[in-house]
């Protein structure tokens, strides 16, 4: 189970890398908050649709990952434990959906407008 919300985890961080770039370089001292919010406002509404296909591309791959581990590597392996695979991924896909607006949201927002790039 630590390994699934290790993978739903990252998947969702890679989800929301549109918005949450602009967070880390206005924590690391790289850059001022006018240009996060600009970078903030580029990334979310031109590339939003990347980042959040790269979340369910890394989704999909440490979903492959995590059933090889659980020896499930052939397609016999598949067909009699498919009900496993299907709650798996169900499961997954539900858990990172809902992280995913929680995190981007809720999270992130209030963290911009206490580092001052919303008001």
């Amino acid at each position: 189970m630590k390994k699934l919300l290790a993978i739903i985890s990252s998947s969702v961080a890679f989800a929301s890398l549109c918005c949450l770039s602009s967070v880390v370089v206005v924590a690391l001292g790289l850059g001022s908050v006018s240009f996060a919010a600009s970078l903030a406002d580029t990334f979310y509404w031109d590339y939003k649709w990347y980042f959040r296909g790269f979340g369910m591309l890394s989704l999909a791959f440490g979903l492959v990952w995590y059933f090889r581990s659980e020896g499930i590597c052939t397609l016999d392996a598949a067909k009699r434990e498919r009900k496993k695979i299907l709650n798996t991924i169900l499961l997954a896909l539900f858990g990172g959906v809902f992280g995913y607006l929680i995190f981007l949201y809720v999270i992130v927002h209030y963290i911009w407008v206490w580092q001052g790039i919303w008001k």
